[in-house]
């Protein structure tokens, strides 16, 4: 299993950030457009919670792939987690934090993974799939920046 974490320093209260993290429209909007990342099922706008799915269907590596997660652990304004239920990994869990700095908020967010097929899977996570999935969540992190600090 393989851990990337990323973390940003927002410039807005927690629950702004909180709530933007977990709404389903920003998510779209805040991903590599090369993705053409879009909502298929599940909750398919607004904010996702507690016991929730969601199913998105993107391109990564010209492959098109869905991914159902479920929202499996919720404390509102400080974390939330969810979990694949279905999609390309053998598993993955992605773990938001949000930590209170007075007007600005610390956001942190943690993703596990395990690519399928064994050690092919076991070398695809390292050599490819744990700096993708860094971009990935340090882009996401600047796009949702900009966002709440317009918000506000």
């Amino acid at each position: 299993m393989v851990t990337v974490s990323a973390e940003i320093e927002i410039r807005a209260p927690i629950e702004l950030c909180f709530d933007m993290a977990r709404n389903i429209e920003i998510h779209t909007q805040t991903v590599w457009k090369h993705t053409q990342e879009r909502v298929v099922a599940g909750r398919t706008s607004g904010l996702i919670g507690e016991g929730e799915t969601v199913t998105f269907q993107a391109k990564h590596f010209l492959i098109r792939q869905k991914l159902t997660s479920r929202v499996t652990d919720y404390i509102r304004p400080y974390k939330f987690v969810d979990e694949m239920k279905s999609g390309a990994f053998k598993n993955m869990r992605h773990e938001h934090e949000f930590i209170d700095l007075g007007n600005r908020t610390l956001m942190k967010d943690t993703l596990y993974f395990e690519a399928p097929f064994g050690i092919i899977g076991w070398i695809v996570e390292r050599v490819i799939l744990k700096e993708y999935m860094k971009r990935f969540l340090t882009f996401r992190n600047k796009q949702l920046k900009e966002i709440a600090e317009r918000a506000i």
